[in-house]
This record gives C-alpha cells, sequence and structure tokens, in this order.
C-alpha cells in the first residue's frame, strides 16, 4: 500500500514547527538520526509524568508496572527481530555500545592471539574500533573484506580471507556512507562453515528493511533506537542464549548480580546479566511505542516506499550534470542512503547552503574514514531518506543543489 507521506508527516511535530526562512523543513538525515513521532514524545513524557519508578526493584504500584512496561518492550524488539526468546534480548546505550559488549564480552574471553576477526571496507568506525582494540589488548588480526567495482561486498574476497583462524566476521547490514547491503544470509553460511560466529551491525538496516535473526542465523545483531524513530540512548543486543551464558558480564553494579559478598558474587540469569545499573527506562518505554508505531505503518508498506524512492533518487542524481555519487547505482540491495560530492563544491558548502533552504543533511566523513580513502575523498555529502520523505523532497534537493552552484558563482563575480 502506497504510504500517505503527507498523513506521516503530520504524525511528526517536528514538521509543523521547524520552518526556516519561510521553508518548511526537508530531513534528509534519518540515517544519523530519525525523528520522532508524537505517539513516542507522549509514551516518554507521560512515564516521566504519570508512570515513573524504578524497575525491577521495587514492590511498589508504581515501581511494579514501570517493569511490566519495561519488559513488555523488551518482548516487542524480540518479536520485531523474531527472536527465540525475549532472554536474547539485552538493553545498551546504542548500537555503539553493543558492538563494544560483544568484542569485550566474547572476544575477549574466547579469543587468543592469533585468532583474525573479518571486517569489510563499508564499516563505521563504532565497527572498526571495538577489534582495534580488541587486537591491542589480546593480539588478534584484522582482515578486511574489499569491495567490488560497483561498490558491492566481494563474497569472492571474503570466501578466499574466510580460514579456520576465523573467529568472528562482524559486518554492516547497510552501509552508513554507501547504502550497500550485503547478502547476510550468504556471509552468515560460510563463517559458520568455518566455525566462526556472526556478529551484524544492523544500525542501519534494522530501521528500514527488518531483519529475521532465526533466518539469518546470526549470533549477534546491534541496532539503535534513535534510528528507527524512538528516544535516543537505547540500544540493543541481540545474542544466542548460549553465547549469553558463556560470556562474562560487561559491567559489575547493581541488578546484573544473583548475590554478593564480601569476597565474591554470581551473576544475574540473561539477560540481566549484562544490564548493570539503573537503565533508560523512559527511552526503553518511548522505543516501544516507536515499535508499535513502525507496525501500525507497516514495515513492507515502509520497505516498498524506500524502494521506490531510491530508485528515484539515484535516476534524478545519475542525470543531474555535475553530481558525483558514491556507491551502488541500482537499488537492488541498496538502502536509501547517498552520498555524494557536487562539482567542485566542498561538502561542507553544500551542507551549509542547504541549510539556507531548511534541508538538512550530513556533511563529512560520516565516521567512515577508512572507507572515504578507499572513494579518493576526505568527506563526502550525504543525504538519507525514510518513510516521512517523498519524491517532492528529492526534487527540492536536486533543485537547491542547482541553485547554490549559480549563487556561488555569482557571488565570486
Amino acid at each position: 500500500m502506497p504510504l500517505d507521506i503527507e498523513k506521516i508527516k503530520s504524525d511528526f511535530p517536528i514538521f509543523r514547527n521547524a520552518h526556516r526562512n519561510n521553508k518548511p523543513l526537508v530531513y534528509l538525515d534519518s540515517a544519523a538520526t530519525a525523528h520522532k513521532p508524537q505517539c513516542v514524545i507522549d509514551a516518554e513524557s507521560r512515564f516521566y509524568s504519570e508512570d515513573y519508578g524504578t524497575v525491577r526493584r521495587g514492590i511498589y504500584f508504581l515501581s511494579a508496572m514501570a517493569t511490566e512496561k519495561y519488559e513488555s518492550v523488551r518482548k516487542q524488539i524480540a518479536e520485531f527481530i523474531q527472536a527465540g526468546s525475549p532472554a536474547e534480548i539485552v538493553y545498551t546505550r546504542g548500537a555503539t555500545e553493543s558492538i563494544n559488549l560483544v568484542a569485550r564480552c566474547y572476544g575477549e574471553s574466547q579469543l587468543k592471539a592469533g585468532d583474525e576477526i573479518i571486517l569489510s571496507e563499508f564499516e563505521h568506525h563504532s565497527n572498526i574500533v571495538p577489534w582495534l582494540m580488541l587486537r591491542d589488548r589480546i593480539g588478534v588480526k584484522l582482515v578486511y573484506v574489499r569491495s567490488t567495482r560497483d561498490w558491492r561486498f566481494d563474497m569472492d574476497d571474503y570466501a578466499d580471507k574466510l580460514s579456520e583462524r576465523t573467529k568472528i566476521v562482524s559486518i554492516t547490514g547497510m552501509s552508513n556512507v554507501l547504502g550497500t547491503m550485503p547478502d547476510l544470509k550468504a556471509i552468515t553460511a560460510l563463517a559458520h562453515a568455518k566455525g566462526a560466529k556472526v556478529h551484524i551491525d544492523g544500525a542501519q538496516l534494522v530501521p528500514h528493511m527488518g531483519i529475521n535473526v532465526k533466518f539469518l542465523d546470526c549470533d549477534f545483531l546491534s541496532f539503535s533506537s534513535h534510528k528507527m524513530l524512538g528516544p535516543t540512548g537505547v540500544g540493543v543486543l541481540y545474542m544466542k542464549r548460549e553465547l549469553g551464558d558463556i560470556m562474562s558480564p560487561w559491567q559489575g553494579g547493581g541488578d546484573m548480580i544473583e548475590y554478593v559478598q564480601f569476597d565474591g558474587f554470581t551473576t544475574n540469569e540473561l539477560p540481566y546479566k549484562f544490564e548493570a545499573g539503573t537503565p533508560n527506562m523512559a527511552g526503553v518505554i518511548g522505543f516501544g511505542k516507536a515499535i508499535e508505531y513502525i507496525n501500525s505503518v507497516g514495515l513492507i508498506n515502509i520497505m516498498m516506499h524506500e524502494r521506490e524512492t531510491t530508485e528515484y533518487v539515484l535516476r534524478r542524481m545519475l542525470e543531474t550534470e555535475g553530481i558525483q555519487l558514491y556507491g551502488p547505482t541500482t537499488a537492488e540491495n541498496r538502502g536509501s542512503v547517498f552520498s555524494f560530492n557536487y562539482k567542485d563544491l566542498h561538502s561542507h558548502d553544500i551542507g551549509s547552503m542547504l541549510d539556507f533552504n531548511n534541508i538538512a543533511i550530513r556533511a563529512g566523513h560520516h565516521c567512515a574514514q577508512p572507507l572515504m580513502g578507499k572513494l579518493g575523498v576526505i568527506s563526502t555529502a550525504r543525504a538519507s531518506f525514510y518513510l516521512y520523505n517523498s519524491k517532492e523532497d528529492v526534487n527540492i534537493l536536486i533543485d537547491a543543489l542547482q541553485q547554490s552552484e549559480r549563487f556561488l558563482k555569482n557571488a565570486v563575480r
């Protein structure tokens, strides 16, 4: 069913309130963070004003109700990604912390010097630096799979680099720079054939395509609330139950323990052994409402809308003189993230000029400096699209780019 974009936008107060220079907001930076529908904002506010109480630590009514709501979101998340149990869902502060948890708690206890971890050239810093830190601590080796000429994941190179030394494969589900979406099912199957575990950085993928962890058979999956219409400060780590059982705790403190003495402690059951301290209760409850909203729109409808948008953006960018687009030029296995440069304008100048027209894009290295090096640039402009974007937003972007160049030429004269 085609999305009614104006109806969807009416659910987001930012689009009513963020007019500048007599222009409505055209928001094209959802790859960085997505805006929040009113129902998410209300859910978080209502929790603080009406239902606030600490979770899992009180027997009074407010605490019991807060705990029920908090844990019901864990069930929602498990259903959303089709996990086997809510016990496989660990709350974190975001996808970055989730990846760090895997590197520290699984990598440090299960790997040894000389073991190999496979990454790709597409990775965000958050899926490189934790593994570099692990390398520095215990002496593992990082191996990078190259991209093809058309900026796809090179499966032949991946198969060549897999070996008995490979212990972890950690791959983005969608590049935050190029929009490239690797074949995660095939990647996982090949890794498991070598006895390696697979972690998927789903920060960009889960909000747009959803994911079925049972189908993929991945061992770990990381993603964030704020990129899928929910609050900031809430992330998810899915882990297979048998892996969580053998991993040491992430942090020490309240709620991750079963019993404490002066000379030792025992850990709580999954998933609580990885959730030390008072959590972001309001954020989690807001995230639950975001999942409800996505489900009400329909994930398949969002996917179809974004596929259509992606095809239109590619056509407009490829036909516009002066746009240098980075990444796959067809919509197949590609997300709605578009990095580009325009003529001889610096990406920061592009961002500033578009901002004058109330068009919000990203400009910079997008926390992917190694990939920028492969592209042969220091930075790019980036436009990313979500369920509240329309073809008209694409047209406004292209028109504003062309106007910006003319303005700058006249200013130089």
